[in-house]
């Protein structure tokens, strides 16, 4: 791939399977599009689901994982060791579709760098993944690959009859793209695996614009709940799935032992199953807990149940907050945890290993637990709960530390320096 290519990346493209709701990879497209349009660059989006303007929008219906082609296409790959030729030419002309698509997008939008946010990491999607690189491959586009949870992570991909796409695409040993991690560790076992250099860019929020105060709409939550106003709000912004930790918050709250304490869960978890979620419902029956799913009140936007009751945007429900649990045993970085500072909430929180090696070192003051409950941690949480000068001190220096390391700032300097360093033109292949 020749020489360095002069001219400026103006025109960049998301490629994603959706850039829709409050998941973690759609919150930070929204982040590196703020900060990218600050720049000066216009912003698109290639994906199965959109949310952001139509007019940037170049939707391709199978890039969505959740597409029923992709998830009867993944019931048959996962699970298994071996797949059918017929298997493998659905792959391919799956692939061979979207890529078409891919071209008419970037010649639509005359786009002149992709950024890949998860398509090229984790194998929900082998088509999209597949046609993404070797467009990458025909035609030498720049291309910044943002990492957010590899296959290896995920026990659920561990036995499959696609190894040969999972190593080659997922992620794509290439030096030509410029590898994103989000987290320390995350980057350290992507150079083992591939021997190629990356840059940690860790999850931000805007710390230099604080939340405004809450309105009148957002002020209905908690009647909206059926809570009273000095009820204890602990809330778990998660999805209901095993790595969450969901029991432990349950535990917290009846060993609290205060009948004011409330849990409220904002998401649901079906996209891995509902038997966690009744084991969650079974133990906080058992302890005598009661906990709220909130799932049906809480979307990606202000909006109506279908029986008339508001919905409510996760930003609405942050400050009605009393303290925010976050027990996970696993995450790839934990923008909840950074949601929580932003609110200026109190955190209970387990020692995840991202947690230890990333956010800890930073100075953040939290209830930490060491994969159980202890009665230290218990008292700490009632302490945070009732004396409000001792929470107020943890809560600014939180957000003190979140402004130096995760602003977007922080991001503005490691995207000016991406995308300002000389890169190598490819062929001049026809785009259609």
């Amino acid at each position: 791939m020749g020489n360095a290519r002069g001219s400026s990346l103006r025109k960049i493209g998301f490629v994603a399977t959706r850039v829709s709701g409050t998941d973690g990879v759609s919150l930070e497209i929204g982040k590196w599009t703020s900060v990218l349009e600050h720049l000066g660059h216009d912003c698109y989006f290639l994906c199965g689901k959109s949310d952001r303007l139509a007019d940037r929008s170049f939707l391709i219906d199978e890039a969505d994982f959740q597409h029923p082609t992709i998830l009867a296409l993944n019931h048959q790959l996962f699970g298994q060791r071996y797949r059918s030729r017929a298997l493998s030419m659905e792959i391919r002309a799956l692939a061979n579709r979207m890529k078409e698509q891919i071209y008419r997008a970037i010649d639509q939008f005359s786009l002149d760098l992709l950024i890949a946010q998860n398509s090229l990491t984790i194998p929900l999607n082998i088509p999209l993944g597949a046609a993404l690189l070797e467009v990458l491959i025909e035609t030498g586009l720049p291309c910044i690959a943002h990492h957010h949870d590899f296959a290896w992570e995920r026990e659920r991909f561990l036995i499959n009859s696609v190894n040969d796409y999972i190593d080659a695409v997922f992620p794509p040993a290439i030096a030509d793209i410029d590898h994103v991690v989000i987290s320390t560790l995350a980057g350290e076992e992507f150079g083992r695996r591939t021997g190629l250099p990356y840059r940690v860019i860790p999850n931000v929020m805007d710390f230099a614009h604080p939340p405004p105060e809450p309105d009148q709409y957002a002020a209905g939550f908690r009647r909206t709940l059926g809570l009273a106003e000095d009820d204890i709000l602990i809330l778990q912004p998660t999805r209901v799935v095993p790595r969450k930790g969901i029991e432990h918050t349950v535990e917290l709250v009846r060993r609290l032992d205060d009948p004011r304490c409330k849990l409220v869960i904002t998401h649901d978890g079906n996209d891995e199953g509902e038997a966690y979620a009744r084991r969650i419902r079974q133990y906080a029956q058992l302890l005598g807990v009661e906990i709220l799913f909130a799932e049906r009140y809480i979307s990606d936007q202000r909006g109506q149940t279908r029986d008339g009751l508001p919905q409510y945007a996760i930003w609405d429900v942050y400050p009605h907050a009393d303290l925010v649990a976050y027990p996970s045993t696993f995450e790839g970085f934990g923008n909840a945890f950074l949601e929580a500072v932003y609110y200026r909430k109190p955190v209970f929180c387990n020692r995840y290993t991202n947690f230890r090696t990333d956010i800890e070192p930073c100075g953040f003051r939290t209830v930490v637990m060491d994969g159980f409950l202890t009665d230290e941690v218990v008292d700490q949480v009632r302490r945070v709960l009732t004396d409000k000068e001792y929470r107020e001190g943890m809560t600014e220096q939180n957000y003190r530390a979140a402004r130096k390391y995760y602003s977007y700032e922080r991001l503005e300097e490691e995207l000016r320096s991406i995308l300002s360093r000389p890169r190598p033109v490819g062929p001049d292949a026809p785009r259609v």
